[in-house]
């Protein structure tokens, strides 16, 4: 499956990838000293935390849109990196009007 090119498989991809992005930097940054939930309102209540840790979140995107770059599948990077686009428009919005 992941190696068809594929532009659904490239944003469900996307969407999932910056999760698994953002767990890994609680694991690695914040665990076990702070739950989950700890967590997550820490960053409700720091704005400016919340583009670093979206940004850490995309480098997961980066990552497999690189993979699918080298692979020459266009069609699956494509999708990797409007989803991309969208999380990052998302995120700013998110800090200029939240």
């Amino acid at each position: 499956m992941l190696k068809r090119d594929n532009l659904k498989l490239g944003i469900i991809l996307g969407i999932i990838a910056p999760f698994v992005g953002f767990f890994i930097y609680y694991f690695i940054k914040f665990y076990p000293t702070y739950s989950l939930g700890d967590f997550l309102s820490f960053l409700k209540n720091n704005k400016s935390l919340i583009t670093v840790v979206v940004s850490l979140s995309l480098l997961a995107n980066a990552a497999i849109f690189t993979l699918y770059i080298n692979l020459q599948k266009d069609q699956t990077a494509k999708g990797i990196f409007i989803v991309t686009v969208i999380y990052g428009i998302a995120a700013l919005l998110f800090r200029l009007i939240g």
